[in-house]
């Protein structure tokens, strides 16, 4: 079955270049957290902003993990 939509994130597509080092990465996430937790949950467009947001320094931060080791 094909998929109707694009989907958030695509490993072929979307795969890291580069890893930021772990406190960076720590510090950019409490960052992107902090300015998402004001938006506004009834706003689908900010919704969205912030999922893609999140979804973009988590996925650094645990890039940054594994590439310390800390990662599974």
């Amino acid at each position: 079955m094909t998929a109707s939509y694009t989907p958030l994130y695509d490993p072929e597509t979307d795969g890291r270049s580069y890893v930021p080092p772990l406190p960076q990465a720590i510090e950019r996430a409490r960052t992107v957290l902090d300015e998402k937790a004001a938006a506004n949950i009834h706003d689908r467009d900010e919704m969205i902003r912030a999922a893609v947001g999140l979804e973009h320094v988590l996925r650094d931060l645990l890039a940054a993990l594994d590439a310390k080791g800390g990662g599974q």
